[in-house]
Protein backbone atom coordinates (compact mmCIF):
# COMPACT_ATOMS: atom_id res chain seq x y z
CA UNK A 1 0.00 0.00 0.00
CA UNK A 2 1.31 3.12 -1.14
CA UNK A 3 1.98 6.01 2.10
CA UNK A 4 2.30 9.83 1.75
CA UNK A 5 5.13 10.30 4.06
CA UNK A 6 4.62 14.08 3.51
CA UNK A 7 1.11 13.95 5.03
CA UNK A 8 0.16 15.42 8.03
CA UNK A 9 -0.30 13.34 10.71
CA UNK A 10 -3.27 15.84 12.11
CA UNK A 11 -6.09 16.66 9.82
CA UNK A 12 -5.91 20.12 9.47
CA UNK A 13 -8.64 22.30 11.03
CA UNK A 14 -10.61 24.58 8.88
CA UNK A 15 -10.34 28.12 8.91
CA UNK A 16 -13.70 28.42 10.78
CA UNK A 17 -12.93 26.06 13.39
CA UNK A 18 -10.15 28.38 13.92
CA UNK A 19 -12.27 31.75 13.34
CA UNK A 20 -14.06 30.43 16.30
CA UNK A 21 -11.40 28.86 18.95
CA UNK A 22 -8.88 31.97 18.79
CA UNK A 23 -10.97 34.78 19.92
CA UNK A 24 -11.43 32.69 22.86
CA UNK A 25 -8.28 31.85 23.33
CA UNK A 26 -6.45 35.19 22.88
CA UNK A 27 -9.38 37.13 25.05
CA UNK A 28 -8.56 34.59 27.77
CA UNK A 29 -4.66 34.66 27.81
CA UNK A 30 -4.81 38.46 27.81
CA UNK A 31 -7.03 38.46 30.63
CA UNK A 32 -5.38 35.79 32.10
CA UNK A 33 -2.04 37.72 31.68
CA UNK A 34 -3.78 41.23 33.05
CA UNK A 35 -4.94 38.87 35.96
CA UNK A 36 -1.31 38.09 37.45
CA UNK A 37 0.08 41.36 36.69
CA UNK A 38 2.43 40.45 33.60
CA UNK A 39 1.00 42.89 31.51
CA UNK A 40 -1.18 45.93 31.59
CA UNK A 41 0.10 47.32 34.98
CA UNK A 42 -1.69 47.43 38.32
CA UNK A 43 -5.24 48.06 36.93
CA UNK A 44 -4.74 44.81 34.43
CA UNK A 45 -5.60 42.89 37.76
CA UNK A 46 -9.33 44.22 37.19
CA UNK A 47 -9.65 43.84 33.54
CA UNK A 48 -11.68 40.19 33.65
CA UNK A 49 -14.13 42.08 36.34
CA UNK A 50 -14.64 45.04 33.68
CA UNK A 51 -14.96 42.23 30.91
CA UNK A 52 -17.73 40.71 32.66
CA UNK A 53 -19.57 43.80 33.34
CA UNK A 54 -19.45 45.17 30.11
CA UNK A 55 -20.31 41.37 28.39
CA UNK A 56 -21.91 39.21 30.70
CA UNK A 57 -25.25 38.28 29.93
CA UNK A 58 -27.28 39.76 32.68
CA UNK A 59 -30.84 38.55 33.20
CA UNK A 60 -31.89 41.42 34.74
CA UNK A 61 -31.16 43.76 31.97
CA UNK A 62 -32.92 40.89 29.60
CA UNK A 63 -35.97 41.87 31.99
CA UNK A 64 -35.45 45.77 31.70
CA UNK A 65 -35.07 45.53 27.90
CA UNK A 66 -38.44 43.20 27.65
CA UNK A 67 -40.75 45.60 30.36
CA UNK A 68 -39.12 48.98 28.17
CA UNK A 69 -39.37 47.57 24.99
CA UNK A 70 -35.91 48.95 23.96
CA UNK A 71 -32.86 47.24 23.12
CA UNK A 72 -29.83 49.84 23.73
CA UNK A 73 -26.67 48.09 21.86
CA UNK A 74 -24.63 48.11 25.11
CA UNK A 75 -27.33 45.61 26.21
CA UNK A 76 -27.08 43.49 22.79
CA UNK A 77 -23.70 43.18 22.52
CA UNK A 78 -24.14 41.07 25.36
CA UNK A 79 -25.74 38.86 23.45
CA UNK A 80 -22.61 37.28 21.55
CA UNK A 81 -20.35 39.05 23.74
CA UNK A 82 -20.76 36.61 27.22
CA UNK A 83 -19.28 33.64 24.79
CA UNK A 84 -15.85 35.13 24.52
CA UNK A 85 -15.63 35.81 28.25
CA UNK A 86 -14.79 32.94 30.65
CA UNK A 87 -14.83 33.04 34.49
CA UNK A 88 -11.58 31.46 34.53
CA UNK A 89 -9.18 30.07 32.36
CA UNK A 90 -9.78 26.47 33.21
CA UNK A 91 -13.47 27.29 31.79
CA UNK A 92 -12.44 29.34 28.54
CA UNK A 93 -9.85 26.00 27.58
CA UNK A 94 -13.11 23.24 27.89
CA UNK A 95 -14.67 26.06 25.42
CA UNK A 96 -11.50 25.64 23.20
CA UNK A 97 -11.83 22.34 23.58
CA UNK A 98 -15.05 21.66 22.44
CA UNK A 99 -15.16 23.77 19.07
CA UNK A 100 -11.87 22.26 18.04
CA UNK A 101 -13.56 18.89 17.81
CA UNK A 102 -17.26 19.76 17.43
CA UNK A 103 -15.81 22.09 15.12
CA UNK A 104 -13.65 19.97 12.84
CA UNK A 105 -16.70 17.24 13.00
CA UNK A 106 -19.55 19.21 12.05
CA UNK A 107 -17.08 21.26 9.49
CA UNK A 108 -16.66 17.94 7.34
CA UNK A 109 -20.51 18.01 6.48
CA UNK A 110 -22.26 21.79 7.03
CA UNK A 111 -20.48 24.66 4.76
CA UNK A 112 -18.48 26.97 6.76
CA UNK A 113 -21.23 29.97 6.92
CA UNK A 114 -23.13 27.28 8.59
CA UNK A 115 -21.13 26.45 11.47
CA UNK A 116 -20.82 30.00 12.19
CA UNK A 117 -24.87 30.08 12.08
CA UNK A 118 -24.81 26.97 14.25
CA UNK A 119 -22.89 28.99 16.63
CA UNK A 120 -23.78 32.34 16.95
CA UNK A 121 -27.46 31.55 16.59
CA UNK A 122 -26.99 28.65 19.72
CA UNK A 123 -25.31 31.13 21.68
CA UNK A 124 -27.92 34.08 21.07
CA UNK A 125 -31.03 31.62 21.70
CA UNK A 126 -28.87 30.09 24.71
CA UNK A 127 -29.10 33.73 26.31
CA UNK A 128 -32.35 34.02 25.40
CA UNK A 129 -33.64 30.92 26.94
CA UNK A 130 -31.75 31.87 30.23
CA UNK A 131 -33.20 35.58 30.07
CA UNK A 132 -36.62 34.13 30.45
CA UNK A 133 -36.15 31.15 32.50
CA UNK A 134 -33.36 31.55 35.07
CA UNK A 135 -34.26 34.38 37.32
CA UNK A 136 -30.99 34.40 38.43
CA UNK A 137 -28.66 37.29 39.04
CA UNK A 138 -25.54 35.39 38.16
CA UNK A 139 -23.79 36.92 34.50
CA UNK A 140 -23.83 34.36 32.02
CA UNK A 141 -20.38 33.59 30.81
CA UNK A 142 -18.42 31.62 28.48
CA UNK A 143 -19.19 29.66 25.00
CA UNK A 144 -20.66 26.53 26.62
CA UNK A 145 -24.41 27.40 25.08
CA UNK A 146 -22.69 28.26 21.79
CA UNK A 147 -20.47 24.88 21.96
CA UNK A 148 -23.87 23.22 22.88
CA UNK A 149 -25.10 24.42 19.13
CA UNK A 150 -22.51 22.70 17.62
CA UNK A 151 -23.57 19.69 20.00
CA UNK A 152 -26.90 19.65 18.35
CA UNK A 153 -25.13 20.17 15.01
CA UNK A 154 -23.23 16.88 16.15
CA UNK A 155 -26.17 15.19 17.14
CA UNK A 156 -28.22 16.15 14.22
CA UNK A 157 -25.49 14.35 11.90
CA UNK A 158 -25.43 10.98 13.96
CA UNK A 159 -29.58 11.31 13.83
CA UNK A 160 -29.68 11.28 10.39
CA UNK A 161 -26.62 8.63 9.40
CA UNK A 162 -28.58 6.27 12.36
CA UNK A 163 -31.55 6.99 10.40
CA UNK A 164 -30.08 5.78 7.17
CA UNK A 165 -28.64 2.76 8.49
CA UNK A 166 -32.42 1.79 9.75
CA UNK A 167 -31.00 1.76 13.23
CA UNK A 168 -32.16 3.48 16.15
CA UNK A 169 -31.34 7.51 16.37
CA UNK A 170 -32.10 7.92 20.13
CA UNK A 171 -28.30 7.31 19.75
CA UNK A 172 -27.33 10.60 18.70
CA UNK A 173 -28.49 11.95 21.73
CA UNK A 174 -26.31 10.04 24.03
CA UNK A 175 -23.65 12.83 24.27
CA UNK A 176 -26.11 15.44 25.22
CA UNK A 177 -27.76 13.60 27.43
CA UNK A 178 -24.26 12.70 29.44
CA UNK A 179 -23.11 16.31 29.46
CA UNK A 180 -26.40 17.44 30.67
CA UNK A 181 -26.35 14.69 33.30
CA UNK A 182 -22.99 15.03 34.45
CA UNK A 183 -24.34 19.30 35.12
CA UNK A 184 -26.83 18.09 37.24
CA UNK A 185 -25.07 15.85 39.52
CA UNK A 186 -22.69 18.74 39.80
CA UNK A 187 -25.06 21.55 40.48
CA UNK A 188 -26.98 19.33 43.37
CA UNK A 189 -23.52 18.14 44.52
CA UNK A 190 -21.74 22.00 44.54
CA UNK A 191 -24.29 24.04 44.13
CA UNK A 192 -24.42 26.22 41.10
CA UNK A 193 -26.48 28.70 38.66
CA UNK A 194 -29.02 28.06 36.42
CA UNK A 195 -26.83 28.18 33.36
CA UNK A 196 -27.95 24.62 32.35
CA UNK A 197 -31.30 26.08 30.76
CA UNK A 198 -28.79 28.36 28.51
CA UNK A 199 -26.98 24.97 27.85
CA UNK A 200 -30.29 23.72 26.54
CA UNK A 201 -31.71 26.55 24.86
CA UNK A 202 -28.11 26.30 22.94
CA UNK A 203 -28.22 22.40 21.93
CA UNK A 204 -31.99 22.75 21.27
CA UNK A 205 -31.32 25.83 18.90
CA UNK A 206 -28.34 23.55 16.99
CA UNK A 207 -30.22 20.69 16.83
CA UNK A 208 -33.29 22.38 15.24
CA UNK A 209 -31.23 25.27 13.17
CA UNK A 210 -29.18 21.77 11.17
CA UNK A 211 -32.56 20.84 9.58
CA UNK A 212 -31.93 24.23 7.59
CA UNK A 213 -28.19 24.69 7.24
CA UNK A 214 -27.46 21.28 6.63
CA UNK A 215 -26.19 20.56 2.85
CA UNK A 216 -29.82 20.26 1.06
CA UNK A 217 -31.32 22.55 3.40
CA UNK A 218 -35.30 23.15 4.20
CA UNK A 219 -35.86 20.61 1.13
CA UNK A 220 -33.97 17.64 2.15
CA UNK A 221 -35.92 18.68 5.33
CA UNK A 222 -39.29 18.94 4.28
CA UNK A 223 -38.47 15.29 2.37
CA UNK A 224 -37.66 13.99 5.77
CA UNK A 225 -40.97 15.08 7.01
CA UNK A 226 -42.78 13.19 4.39
CA UNK A 227 -41.06 10.30 4.67
CA UNK A 228 -42.66 9.73 8.31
Amino acid sequence: MDMDHNASPVHPLPGVVWALAMPTALIEIVLSLGQFGLIGGPDAVGWRSTAIETYGFSQPLFQWMLEHQQAPLDFLIRFVGYTFIHVSAMHAVFVVVFILALGKYVSDVFRPWAVLVLFFASGIMGAVVYGLLSFSQIYLLGGYPAVYGLIGGFSFILWTRLGAKGESRLGAFSLIGFLLGFQLVMGMAFGGSREWVADLGGFVTGFLLSFVVCPGGMGRALAMIRQR
